[in-house]
């Protein structure tokens, strides 16, 4: 049977007792701040591991969100959020009124809203690059973003 890596949001950090005592039920691995773990789910799929792992952890854990950790074949990451049964409800209905379900209801929701992020974020660096611009030549803008990107600590030129 196939291992899917799920890492989990939790709504807040955990104590290292807490950690030690939801590590009895599965390995977990920490991030510094115990606020996301990740986890080794034997499954047949990566819905029924990120079921599995939540049904197996909730009452140890404040579990906020579950996803794969790698893309699947299609490069998408599963997401597996738990909503209240109000918050579910207000959900069924919005997904029956727009003739969806409500999986695919909110996948589309998100993908609207990552896309409208994506383009406010172009627009900001479009705007900021034209400012820039105004006061340089495109040659040394390029010149000082090619040795800025050198400096990052975590530069993928390293």
């Amino acid at each position: 049977m196939p291992h899917h890596a799920l890492e989990i949001t939790l709504t807040r950090p955990l104590s290292p007792a807490a950690l030690r005592h939801a590590a009895r039920v599965l390995p977990l691995a920490a991030n510094h701040d115990t606020t996301r773990l990740m986890a080794l789910v034997p499954a047949k799929t990566s819905h029924r591991a990120a079921h599995r792992l939540r049904r197996r952890l909730r009452a140890r854990l404040p579990i906020d969100v579950i996803t794969t950790h790698y893309p699947d074949a299609d490069h998408k990451i599963l997401l597996n959020v738990a909503f209240s049964p109000a918050t579910y409800a207000a959900l069924k209905t919005y997904a029956r009124c727009a003739a969806q379900t409500p999986e695919r209801f909110v996948e589309l929701a998100l993908y609207r809203a990552l896309a409208e992020h994506a383009d406010q974020e172009t627009d900001r660096l479009d705007r900021a690059v034209r400012h820039l611009l105004a006061h340089t030549s495109p040659a040394y803008l390029l010149s000082a973003v090619g040795h800025a990107l050198t400096q990052l600590p975590e530069s993928p030129t390293r």
